[in-house]
């Protein structure tokens, strides 16, 4: 009987395989037009590289899951390459979206400012309110990472910081792994068994990256008032969806398969996702053409050089008047807004800015992000080092002998010519105990 079921959902497989290719590549060809026009866009107005260039790094994101997916729908043997690369990108994009955020509030100092800043002011209520009750004031704690995150200050920052890196990291080398257990066959892609790696790096991938998305969210709790203007709910929500959906998509086709609601032979549970994923990377792609505009790097301040392009009249009602006939009449305000068009961009300089720097900040942040994390065992290590040879000297100290000097001098003195004593001959006994 399972036997013939499986063999009716590879004849399903079979049949559906070239027309969910050929849907799918519809979807993912709308994604990849609209992502790599929006990416040029932005190339071309290149107007603030300190944000754009992390915003380039989302929106690839969008072409990269589209490409890969529909590469393994189509030819389900390279399937556990591309989701490797899919998994890397993912990871990247994740760490780039924190850095886009942290440009749009005007770089890193000014973010640890403005942490530091927010805990001062709560403090100082959280301190008067303890002393109108009469308790002593309370100090920050790890925990108030969880209830009170604005109270660690830019220790807030570090935190973030670690969380979303070590996703980075994690996810990187998860990837590398699982690829080199599919080499020896012991991986198991979607089988929940305890001989198999899939199951351990799904729990360690699921582990770090509700704890990075977390530490986003709680980042984005603090900060959203600041953020305001670009609309972040609208940027978080889409990034999310992306991350978060497609992740615990493919965990719940696993768990669907490992129950046997759907077969896992013929590539069925590799080639439900990356259908699905085409699907939703479309629709990505036209949410990322409104939430990721371009329209605020196409034009500059009216000091900066650029060519006037289009002037507007706005006309505002502020104010009832009264004339003499006692009828209320509207002020109406005549206001004239000029849009000087920012000057274009060389798209080669534009890529090396976002390669060059982009790469530069990842490979910083990814070095100290390592040398956090070891500094807490090397300082393990000291202590048990020094442990162990404290132990040491107490323990040779205790076997050392103890020598006793017993001095007995006997000095034979001859008196000179001129009646001074000269001492000629000493001696000295020395008696030691073990």
């Amino acid at each position: 009987m399972a036997y013939d079921g499986i063999s009716y959902f590879q004849g399903v497989y079979k049949n559906l395989h070239m027309p969910a290719v050929i849907i799918g590549a519809v979807f993912a060809l709308v994604a990849l037009v609209l992502s790599t026009l929006l990416i040029l866009k932005h190339l071309r107005s290149y107007s603030n590289p300190a944000e754009q260039k992390w915003i380039i790094a989302v929106l690839f994101m969008v072409p990269v899951y589209a490409a890969e997916s529909i590469i393994s729908l189509w030819k389900p043997r390279f399937s556990i390459i591309c989701d490797i690369l899919r998994n890397c990108y993912e990871a990247f994009a994740l760490y780039a979206f924190e850095r886009y955020l942290v440009a749009c509030l005007g770089g890193e100092g000014r973010v640890v400012e403005l942490l530091e800043n927010a805990t001062d002011k709560q403090f100082n209520e959280r301190l008067l309110e303890d002393e109108n009750k009469g308790g002593r004031p309370q100090t920050s704690s790890f925990c108030d990472f969880f209830c009170h995150p604005t109270l660690l200050g830019k220790d807030l920052y570090t935190i973030v910081k670690f969380g979303i890196v070590q996703y980075m990291i994690l996810k990187t080398l998860c990837a590398f792994l699982a690829l080199l257990l599919e080499l020896f066959g012991v991986y198991g892609d979607g089988e929940f068994k305890w001989y198999y790696g899939y199951p351990y790096i799904a729990v360690v991938m699921n582990f770090s990256q509700t704890w990075a998305l977390y530490c986003l969210v709680r980042f984005y709790n603090v900060t959203h008032d600041r953020l305001e203007p670009i609309r972040p709910l609208a940027k978080f929500i889409s990034f999310k969806a992306i991350v978060f959906a497609t992740w615990w998509q493919g965990l719940g086709i696993a768990i669907i398969c490992y129950f046997g609601v759907l077969p896992k032979e013929g590539k069925i549970q590799n080639g439900i996702q990356d259908f699905l994923i085409c699907i939703e990377m479309a629709i990505a792609a036209v949410a990322h053409v409104y939430v990721f505009s371009v329209k605020p790097y196409r034009y500059l301040p009216i000091t900066e050089y650029g060519k006037v392009v289009t002037s507007q009249d706005t006309r505002t009602e502020v104010l009832k008047v009264t004339n003499g006939d006692h009828k209320e009449k509207p002020s109406i305000v005549q206001q004239k807004e000029t849009h000087v068009e920012a000057p274009g961009t060389s798209i080669t300089k534009s890529v090396q800015d976002v390669v060059i720097g982009g790469g530069g900040h990842v490979v910083k942040d990814v070095a100290l992000t390592i040398s956090q994390a070891i500094e807490p065992v090397e300082k393990g290590v000291t202590k048990i080092h020094e442990t162990f040879q404290h132990i040491s000297v107490g323990s040779q100290n205790e076997k050392e002998p103890k020598v006793e000097v017993d001095k007995h001098v006997i000095e034979d003195i001859i008196q000179g010519e001129q009646g001074e004593d000269h001492v000629v001959s000493s001696k000295m006994k020395v008696e030691a105990e073990n």
